[in-house]
């Protein structure tokens, strides 16, 4: 991996996780790195920690704060080059097939086997979990992307009378937003957040072909064309409805703006619900969700999943093994499936459960997801690395940060920027 060879800080091992001890009555161990460490989130993992110990194992939790998951992706690169990786890893998309290519990734078929993945799990999501065949990860939920969420009060007080469907729409209610005292729309400008505004625009504005010629294939002509100069255009306008005090902010304390009536919308995964959620409000009641204006019939998705790692001499016991095991086994069960998606905001990743458990965004969500993958409109996140590495993340990362803190960067001249820094990226 590209970005394992550049690793330049150093950073103490001892500061990277807490081990906790072993009782005498523990199994075995199974450590898992991962970033789910906002209020909802952290109840979703808390979930995965409770299975877990009624099997008798023993978890060991390496949370790493940051919405993005770059801090954590530091620590497990630390970690693996010192040859002390944990059990397993939050990991997404391509960068599976990266770990895989190193070596450090093993094999989890025979839990595969025994649980009947392949008939439980979509074929194009099982493929993901899979390095050279066979299965080394094991996929936790959807994630849907390119939602807008609102306080349909704070709409009601501004004199916006239902969510925006539609980019004119989306410009219209931010304009009585502000007019009316209130942030039109919560936004922390960190990369990652900035980047999840563009993908929803450019599924907006190029549709799912334009955003697989852009964000897949890297085509120059989409990347450099009048349509992404449309984009970029888009996002400096949608700026200037963004909160003014959001710079360096996480992204559950700005949805805590709009939960709390200060702000009137929030351009973000369904995470966000998470955060509703945990403060006690009610989808289609306290807030509404709909899909980012003008991408509807497109499905942005990422999905968490949890990578098993081949362990160190030291921690290379049957006991820790089967820890890890028993965590794979647990993830698709339904009991798992139901109690973390209905915590983290996401749908199941398993085929045929039934969601007249689950709200009306989540249920929405399920249909949409169907209805996209019919169509062939599901579309693979860039912001989240699902359709590129995360040397390319990176790099539009930076085109996008700088385009946002650049008030006189040109529209015209940022699709050419983005097509040379992808090019770069990719080789």
């Amino acid at each position: 991996m590209k970005t394992l060879n550049h690793l330049a800080v150093a950073i103490s091992l001892a500061s990277l996780c807490t081990f906790a001890a072993h009782g005498a009555e523990s199994k075995g161990s199974v450590e898992v790195v991962h970033y789910w460490t906002s209020g909802g989130e952290a109840k979703s993992a808390d979930v995965l920690k409770q299975l877990i110990e009624k099997d008798g194992f023993t978890w060991q939790n390496s949370a790493v704060a940051g919405g993005g998951g770059a801090a954590a992706m530091t620590v497990l690169k630390t970690r693996a080059v010192s040859g002390n990786p944990p059990s397993a890893a939050q990991i997404k998309g391509p960068d599976i097939q990266e770990w895989g290519n190193l070596g450090l990734l093993t094999s989890i078929d025979e839990v595969a086997k025994a649980n009947n993945w392949n008939s439980l799990l979509p074929e194009s999501i099982a493929s993901l979990m899979k390095y050279d065949g066979h299965y080394v990860a094991v996929p936790l939920n959807i994630h849907r992307i390119n939602w807008l969420w609102t306080n349909p009060e704070v709409l009601r007080k501004a004199g916006v009378a239902k969510a925006p469907t539609t980019l004119e729409e989306l410009y219209a209610a931010g304009d009585k937003l502000k007019a009316a005292g209130f942030i039109a729309i919560a936004h922390g400008g960190q990369p990652w957040q900035d980047t999840t505004v563009f993908e929803g625009l450019v599924l907006s504005i190029l549709g799912a072909d334009g955003f697989k010629k852009a964000f897949i294939d890297h085509d120059e002509a989409t990347l450099t064309g009048a349509k992404m100069t449309d984009v970029f255009s888009a996002l400096r306008r949608l700026k200037s409805y963004m909160d003014p005090d959001g710079a360096g902010q996480d992204w559950n304390l700005e949805t805590a703006k709009v939960i709390n009536g200060r702000a009137g919308m929030q351009i973000m995964g369904d995470w966000a619900k998470s955060e509703w959620t945990a403060a006690g409000k009610k989808a289609g009641i306290d807030y509404e969700c709909v899909p980012f204006p003008g991408s509807q019939g497109v499905y942005s998705y990422t999905i968490d999943s949890l990578a098993m790692f081949k362990l160190s001499s030291k921690n290379d016991t049957p006991g820790n093994n089967a820890a890890r095991d028993d965590l794979a086994k647990i993830a698709l069960e339904p009991q798992f499936q139901y109690i973390f998606n209905q915590n983290k905001g996401s749908i199941p990743v398993v085929k045929g459960l039934d969601m007249s458990q689950f709200d009306s965004c989540a249920q929405a969500s399920a249909k949409d997801f169907a209805d996209a993958e019919k169509a062939g409109t599901l579309a693979p996140s860039m912001a989240f690395n699902m359709s590129t590495s995360q040397a390319v993340q990176g790099a539009v990362f930076d085109v996008i940060s700088h385009f946002m803190s650049d008030k006189n960067a040109d529209p015209a001249k940022a699709g050419s920027q983005l097509f040379a820094s992808i090019k770069a990226a990719a080789q």
